[in-house]
């Protein structure tokens, strides 16, 4: 193991040690690094024993960097499984992490943009507006309108405290199959490497500043969500310029009664906007914990979520968000046995599975949630059953959706922070069933004809050519099959010919609908009769 590795991991221990953390765990196997730290550093003892135990863990977190800082924010969210004398303290990790010099961050500013602050800005305010775990903003103005705004600026040397604890986390990854029965399943080096690419991609303000570009222009005049406007002629690789919003801190609870918002409906505007991003945009905003979400203060009756730091976004395939939202769908209607289908279809278990076994694990496992009211059932904990349970049946852990399971705990989180009560189905089920019909129906169709059309126009001229070599193609394929006629039968070699005929006659019939669709009706109708003729030519041929 490299000097580095060794002097980080000796900083790990001796943080936990000297508050105390080993004193919070239950001694397991797991806890094996700490018992033999504990034993080992016999001198670093437990210096913060005043302190509460979630003051002591959320001061641990912020020492030892960025990788830690957002687990404690992950944990912040989940009201309903930490207590709040620990959630409450790792809250502050959300945007009140301990600044850097403000001196130095008008250096770095300096040198990102090549020349004097104040010759693009006023009023910097050195004091930081919020500080987080990669970087802090600070406050100006435009001297050449007078706009508000906020600059990012990384922490300096933050990358190397990341790369040394990412280093780590492959090494206990590679033990990861070693020490634990299923470990191969969990695919630990690989949900590193999607970890290291988030936090590696969060380093580039360049990037999160195109993702705020793209989330703006997908939810542009949208009442649900307002992403401020990104001044990229100033934005560089450590330095984002953006617009400064005012508004309400989505976890000042008091401060949302106090204005009269509408608390049911901002909770479920904060769940409609997740399900939006997710399956309408296949681009969704996955660092939504409270301090980057605020409220704006107009319209209280009308609540509109503003979102900022959108330096880590997730995405789905196609295939993956269609087989999620089926999942949902048949959990929440009970259909186990269509639960167990979309784990096998969709490759997340093995083919040759029992599907009756693992129908039957899914409803044992899962039944005892309906005694509940649906408004008290966890969107993250039925997802985490149902990965729990196929696990058992050799499931590998999918990186694809590591993030959308922790944005929808924080999606989650927050929602029943602001409404105990909400329903998180019964806003969510309407929006999964309407999108699925629209991937099934004729719309869908009708969207791929539009999409696709661009390509084939382009083509269009080119199908003379095509059908010329098509043509050509099967009067070589008629040669070759007269020669081999004496081995094979005459029903095979019409069989081949008819599944020629048929190919000609679907390009005609596709290449008559582009036409019909592009408005050249005439040239349109002659394509789909002649592809028509074709085909029956080739029925006929298969038939008799």
């Amino acid at each position: 193991m490299p000097v580095t590795e060794l002097r980080r991991l000796y900083l790990i221990i001796r943080v936990f040690l000297c508050y105390g953390l080993d004193e919070l765990m239950p001694d397991t196997h797991l806890t094996l690094p700490l018992r033999i730290g504990r034993g080992l550093f016999f001198w670093l003892t437990n210096q913060h024993k005043e302190k509460l135990p979630g003051e002591r863990l959320r001061l641990a977190l912020q020492e030892l960097g960025p990788v830690w800082i957002k687990f404690g924010q992950m944990m912040s969210t989940r009201k309903d499984l930490f207590p709040a004398t620990i959630t409450d303290p790792l809250a502050l990790l959300q945007d009140r992490v301990a600044p850097f010099d403000g001196a130095l961050a008008r250096k770095h500013i300096e040198l990102a943009l090549g020349g004097v602050l104040e010759t693009w800005f006023d009023d910097f305010d050195s004091q930081a507006l919020a500080s987080a775990s990669i970087a802090q903003v600070h406050a100006a103005r435009f001297r050449h309108n007078g706009q508000e705004v906020v600059l990012k600026v990384i922490r300096p040397d933050i990358r190397s405290i990341i790369n040394a604890d990412v280093c780590l986390m492959y090494r206990l990854a590679w033990w990861i199959p070693k020490l634990l029965p299923d470990g191969r399943r969990l695919r630990a080096r690989e949900v590193v490497r999607e970890y290291e690419k988030i936090l590696l991609n969060e380093l580039n303000l360049l990037r999160e500043a195109a993702n705020a570009i793209q989330l703006r222009r997908n939810f542009e005049n949208s009442p649900m969500l307002y992403i401020p406007e990104v001044y990229s002629d100033y934005c560089r690789e450590n330095l984002l310029v953006m617009e400064r919003i005012y508004g309400i801190p989505v976890s000042d609870i008091a401060a949302l009664n106090n204005q009269n918002t509408n608390m049911k409906l901002l909770a479920e505007r904060g769940v409609q906007v997740f399900f939006t991003q997710v399956f309408r945009d296949s681009f969704f905003h996955a660092d939504m914990h409270p301090g980057n979400i605020f409220v704006s203060s107009e319209h209280p009756e009308n609540p509109r979520y503003i979102a900022i730091d959108c330096g880590i976004v997730g995405s789905l395939n196609k295939k993956d968000k269609r087989y999620l939202a089926e999942n949902f769908i048949a959990f929440f209607n009970r259909n186990y046995r269509k639960v167990a289908e979309l784990h096998i279809d969709s490759g997340w278990v093995p083919a040759d599975t029992n599907m009756e076994d693992f129908e039957f694990a899914i409803r044992t496992v899962c039944e005892p949630i309906f005694e509940k009211q649906l408004s008290e059932i966890s969107f993250g904990h039925v997802l985490l059953n149902l990965f729990n349970t196929a696990r058992c049946f050799n499931m590998e852990v999918q990186p694809q959706l590591v993030l959308l399971q922790k944005t929808l705990l924080y999606v989650e989180g927050l929602g029943r922070q602001l409404y105990p009560q909400l329903d998180l189905w019964a806003t969510a089920k309407p929006f999964l069933e309407r999108w699925l019909k629209e991937q099934l129906g004729l719309p869908a169709v009708l969207r791929a004809l539009k999409e696709k059309m661009p390509f084939w126009a382009e083509k269009l001229p080119q199908l003379p050519d095509l059908l010329y070599e098509s043509l050509q193609h099967n009067s070589a394929s008629h040669q070759k099959m007269d020669k081999l006629s004496i081995q094979v039968s005459g029903q095979q070699i019409k069989q081949g010919q008819s599944r020629y005929l048929f190919g000609i006659g679907a390009t005609l019939l596709v290449s008559g609908t582009v036409l019909l669709i592009a408005g050249v009706s005439l040239l349109s109708r002659i394509f789909m009769v002649a592809g028509i003729v074709v085909w029956v030519a080739g029925w006929r041929r298969a038939n008799f």
